[in-house]
């Protein structure tokens, strides 16, 4: 399977001016939050890129794209109805195509080796089917993320068959439904905001979204939940971390991450070694 399609959402009512935002890079250069997760796909040899956005937000957009701009072919969510839908509103642009998918209000980084996105893409390729990134993530964070239950594939530490798929579960419901063999006590394996899906996907947010019509409210994980019922579906334990820019102090610990993982390391430590100097005097 080759994957040579990028889809991120940015549409969202709390979401559509994060990826506006400007952070300095690994190689500190300032650079908008839309552009580092669009290098990001890139290096992971994605050819087009598709936004999807609110009407009207298009000029924005672009220039935070910045030198990417003439690679992205923007996506109207004309109305709020969930993160499904906006996923659907790019149909026509995935066509029958994989495609990768990513969210516009998160960072992820890296300490070495490939990058997140290069990694996913290379375990879906080799799979030849749909894979999610994955964390394991504390229960009390169970309320921000969908999360997947299922079975270690033998002799792929990190990869697991996807068996269910819940969105942003209670502790109970996690406890009873997600447990993963090998995690440690109170933790469960959460989305990381990126994901490599096939075409099918595509066909049952159409089906869920013709179901729901004004009302909206169509969840991904839902979908996913059915994918795996139809065909493979696998998720991937990913290295690296993701930052929601949209949380608390999110774009502040976005920040700090992506300095510390670049060639200047040692100088944003020794200053925020100072900024704690400070606050103990």
């Amino acid at each position: 399977m080759k994957i040579t399609k990028a889809l991120i959402t940015a549409a969202g009512r709390n979401q559509r001016t994060l990826p506006l935002q400007t952070l300095v890079d690994r190689d500190g250069v300032p650079k908008t939050v839309l552009a580092i997760i669009i290098e990001e796909a890139l290096s992971a040899g994605i050819e087009q890129v598709g936004v999807v956005v609110q009407p009207g937000d298009q000029r924005e957009f672009a220039a935070a794209a910045g030198a990417h701009a003439g690679r992205i072919e923007f996506l109207e969510q004309p109305e709020p109805l969930g993160y499904g839908h906006a996923v659907w509103c790019a149909r026509g642009f995935t066509a029958a195509s994989p495609f990768r998918l990513l969210v516009g209000d998160h960072v992820y980084v890296s300490s070495e080796g490939l990058g997140a996105a290069a990694q996913l893409v290379a375990c879906a390729a080799a799979a030849d089917c749909s894979v999610s990134a994955v964390q394991a993530t504390h229960e009390s964070k169970l309320p921000y993320f969908g999360a997947i239950g299922g079975r270690r594939v033998a002799q792929h530490p990190g990869l697991y068959e996807v068996t269910e798929v819940l969105e942003k579960p209670t502790p109970t419901e996690a406890e009873q439904r997600l447990l993963v063999p090998g995690l440690r006590a109170g933790h469960y394996l959460c989305f990381f905001g990126m994901h490599v899906l096939t075409p099918l996907v595509m066909d049952l947010l159409g089906t869920l979204v013709r179901e729901a019509g004004s009302r909206g409210g169509v969840h991904l994980s839902t979908v996913l939940a059915q994918l795996a019922r139809r065909e493979s579906y696998l998720a991937f334990q990913a290295e690296g971390r993701r930052y929601d820019i949209g949380g608390r102090y999110g774009l502040l610990m976005a920040q700090f991450a992506l300095g510390l993982a670049g060639e200047e390391r040692d100088e944003v430590m020794a200053a925020m070694i100072e900024v704690l100097a400070q606050r103990k005097a």
